[in-house]
């Protein structure tokens, strides 16, 4: 008698829908707005690019509001073109100047806007990149990004909670760029090369007295070669008869 198999046992199927959950929840908390790279260096220039991903299974994302913080000022700020997309910017009057390669600026960017093409957008299961060049970068610890991303069915997603230090991520978090100090020995390894260059030159005498020794050395060594082969020559030469 053949017996079939037994279907999958209850505590199995438990499982797996335990870990179709799990996962399942996984994804979407960890598809948030970001700033990439994360980290610059403060008084710097910089690529930036705002990564949108889409979290609505029905909806695209038609409009992204990117707002730089009060706090922390950018006198330059430019952006790159994206296909399908338009952006706008926003600028506020700043107090003190930022300085920026001499010039005293009183305006800064304040707020960029992208607004998707009619039909356009980012689509579910896909995400779309918003490039900048900012800098200077600000003397500051870091610059938090509050974001709101606006769906084509008129929901919105706000992006704007800032993270505590050494706390739990917020449900909703803001886009962060942690900002280091610019290295205090950018000087002494500028320098390095001419160092270097130095060293060479002298490594270049030095081989050049070198050389010349070794010449020396070789020109004796070759006398003494002839010399001997002279005399064994003398020597083996009968004596010349009177």
């Amino acid at each position: 008698m053949i017996r079939l198999r037994r279907p999958a046992t209850a505590a199995a199927l438990t499982l797996a829908a335990v870990a179709t959950a799990v996962l399942g929840l996984a994804g979407p908390a960890s598809a948030h707005v970001t700033v990439n790279p994360t980290e610059a260096k403060q008084g710097g220039y910089g690529r930036f690019a705002f990564r949108v991903p889409n979290e609505s299974d029905t909806a695209s994302t038609t409009k992204v509001e990117v707002n730089l913080p009060e706090n922390a000022p950018v006198g330059s700020v430019s952006t790159m073109p994206v296909p399908g997309w338009t952006v706008t910017v926003e600028k506020r009057k700043v107090d003190p100047p930022i300085e920026v390669h001499g010039s005293q600026l009183t305006e800064a960017v304040s707020k960029l806007t992208w607004t998707a093409a009619p039909n356009g957008g980012v689509k579910p299961g896909e995400f779309q990149e918003f490039p900048v060049s900012m800098g200077p970068l600000p003397q500051t610890d870091r610059m938090v990004f509050k974001v709101l991303q606006t769906y084509s069915d008129g929901n919105i997603s706000r992006w704007i909670e800032e993270p505590t230090p050494g706390g739990e991520e917020p449900e909703n978090p803001a886009p962060v760029l942690t900002l280091t100090a610019a290295s205090a020995s950018a000087s002494p390894v500028a320098s390095a090369p001419a160092a270097a260059a130095d060293d060479d030159d002298d490594d270049s005498d030095t081989g050049g007295a070198t050389a010349f020794g070794v010449a020396g050395l070789v020109a004796g060594l070759a006398g003494l070669v002839l010399g001997g082969l002279a005399f064994l020559r003398t020597r083996r030469e009968p004596a010349a008869k009177s």
